[in-house]
């Protein structure tokens, strides 16, 4: 029997920050079925103790080799049949990738790199980029449906930031970056936000600290939920929760009846 789930996927910018904050009492009344966290800063001894132990039975870490850096959760009720966390894609250990498969649904929580800092590290991301979508086009050759989710660092259009035009030469939003989810949504993927919303404007996930950006929502859209397009008919609804607050980020969900 068909029932209607939901996703959440959060970069959260430092978890132990934003429960100090009480940034995760929301859940409360939300109660998600999958929660998904990008930039978690912690090891799986610094969690904050019992924090969705009473929520979620299932919970996969995948901390970053370097403290205090990257580092992705998936909280789940469901119960994964498989887990993995591809080393083979994140090379640089730097806890980029939690893998769950439900049945023939394969989640990714995934947290893509960042180009800014330099060359190097945007061909590092582009080269992430690739061997990922590899990887999910290898399961869809097994007849897995894909759902892939989380801070993606790229707006895709010039509708998912503010200021495209200033911005055209800055990592997040270069041509090159922009075309590989060009090349996702060219093999099968579908962008849910725009799926459901078409092209609606100013609505955004992620804001800079400065400038008061968030407040006047001068902000860019680089958090996604991508899906197979066997899955197109089970998605009832994409959305992104602007009033959340506790990270530069902000939360994006789905929900599928499966």
């Amino acid at each position: 029997m068909a029932q209607s789930i939901e996703i959440i996927s959060w970069n959260v910018n430092g978890i132990r920050a934003v429960a100090e904050k009480g940034g995760f009492d929301w859940l409360e009344e939300r109660q998600p079925h999958i929660f998904c966290l990008q930039e978690i800063k912690a090891l799986a001894e610094q969690m904050p103790e019992n924090l969705f132990a009473n929520r979620f039975p299932n919970i996969t870490i995948n901390s970053a080799v370097k403290k205090g850096y990257s580092g992705t959760l998936i909280a789940s009720i469901l119960d994964p049949v498989y887990s993995d966390i591809r080393a083979d894609i994140d090379i640089m250990n730097e806890g980029r990738i939690v893998e769950h498969h439900y049945g023939d649904i394969v989640l990714f929580n995934v947290y893509f790199p960042n180009g800014q800092k330099d060359e190097e590290r945007l061909a590092y991301k582009l080269e992430f980029y690739d061997r990922f979508l590899d990887y999910c086009q290898s399961l869809r050759s097994e007849g897995k449906k894909i759902i892939i989710c989380g801070d993606v660092n790229t707006a895709h259009r010039p509708i998912d930031l503010k200021n495209p035009k200033s911005n055209e030469n800055t990592s997040g939003f270069l041509p090159i970056e922009r075309a590989w989810i060009d090349k996702l949504l060219d093999h099968g993927y579908i962008d849910t936000f725009r799926h459901i919303h078409g092209d609606k404007e100013n609505e955004y996930s992620w804001w800079s600290y400065r400038f008061s950006a968030r407040s006047k929502n001068v902000g860019w859209r680089i958090d996604y939920f991508f899906i197979s397009d066997d899955l197109a008919e089970s998605l009832e609804d994409a959305f992104i929760l602007q009033e959340i607050t506790g990270s530069d980020h902000c939360p994006v969900g789905i929900r599928l009846k499966i």
